[in-house]
């Protein structure tokens, strides 16, 4: 991708943050008209790629890792195109989230320069775009938009929209040299988590540590279902103080924010039907350390892993436990045909 492509990206971009600065609509409207006005720009053999079955299993086939995925690439579309399948990520994030997928996606021409890559494995262009079953307002649909180190999930059904697994990370975690010497993408999820353990009293941070050693990658992985096996819970937000709760909720908001005000109350639902949250730290808390943490109740979970390439490479997920790929509001409809 060459400076100039990347401009007009940028200022198609900068066109839909600004709109939406100052209009505020439903979620599922949006997300309905930029998925239609993105479907129809394209070719026959373009929409081929790019479209599925919503029963397909292939929409819970998600990864982040640089691999070869089904979809249709930036690469493969023209310059108008690019900046509908731009609006279509813009409707489902919040401005915050936008500026983060973008720098995210921006981040594979540092890698690409820095390993000298000559073969197309990085590439800005290389994020996928694929929509299962047909957007409607009315309907049960959904979409992706992945590419390596980028996983967004979304699920439209009965005028809720469900955005999960919903993955984050960056390589470089901190760009070291060079003209974006400085840039953190992730900055606040580290910050803030590492706020948080050193917050905690001796006895508090014994708890909350689960592990010396910080785990090599987040633990859910790539998982279909968000699970943890076995592992020890932490420190429950019950034995914190009132401005170590703070802190805590500004982990959380820090994630759910990423996404529109709708979709952003949809989790927010959800946290207040978690029942009792656990804050589990990984690793020592020294800033440069390789460390982990994450926060879960009984529907969600947030997980943080910044452990490869010396501690300069961060993975952050946002999971719901039974509500990924939006299959809590399927069950709802199920339940609900099934007692009618």
């Amino acid at each position: 991708m060459n400076y100039r492509q990347w401009r007009l990206l940028a200022a198609g971009l900068g066109l839909v943050l600004l709109t939406g600065a100052y209009v505020r609509t439903s979620a599922v409207p949006t997300l309905t008209r930029s998925a239609q006005a993105f479907l129809s720009s394209l070719t026959e053999d373009q929409k081929r790629q790019a479209t599925f079955q919503f029963q397909d299993d292939e929409r819970l086939n998600w990864h982040f890792i640089p691999k070869e995925r089904k979809g249709l690439t930036l690469g493969q579309m023209s310059p108008f195109q690019r900046h509908l399948a731009t609006a279509l990520l813009a409707s489902g994030m919040s401005q915050a989230g936008v500026i983060k997928a973008t720098t995210i996606m921006s981040l594979e021409e540092v890698l690409r320069l820095v390993e000298k890559d000559t073969k197309g494995r990085r590439d800005p262009l290389k994020y996928h775009f694929s929509v299962f079953g047909e957007p409607s307002e009315t309907g049960t649909w959904g979409y992706r938009i992945e590419g390596h180190h980028m996983s967004l999930n979304f699920t439209v059904h009965g005028g809720k929209v469900s955005a999960g697994p919903m993955f984050f990370g960056a390589n470089p975690h901190e760009i070291r040299e060079g003209p974006r010497k400085g840039l953190r993408v992730l900055a606040a999820e580290e910050d803030l988590g590492r706020d948080l353990v050193m917050s905690l009293d001796a006895a508090q941070r014994k708890t909350a540590t689960v592990a010396e050693v910080a785990y090599k990658d987040i633990l859910t992985e790539a998982s279909r279902k968000a699970a943890l096996q076995g592992q020890p819970n932490g420190l429950p937000v019950a034995k914190m103080n009132a401005k170590q709760r703070e802190l805590l909720n500004r982990v959380i908001d820090e994630y759910v924010m990423n996404v529109p005000d709708q979709i952003a109350q949809y989790r927010r639902e959800k946290i207040k039907k978690a029942g009792n949250l656990y804050f589990a730290w990984a690793g020592p808390v020294d800033k440069g350390a390789p460390h982990y943490y994450r926060i879960q109740g009984a529907t969600f979970l947030i997980e943080y892993d910044n452990t490869q390439n010396e501690a300069n490479h961060s993975h952050t997920v946002w999971r719901e436990i039974d509500g990924d790929f939006g299959l809590d509001l399927l069950k709802e409809h199920y339940q609900a045909s099934h007692t009618r």
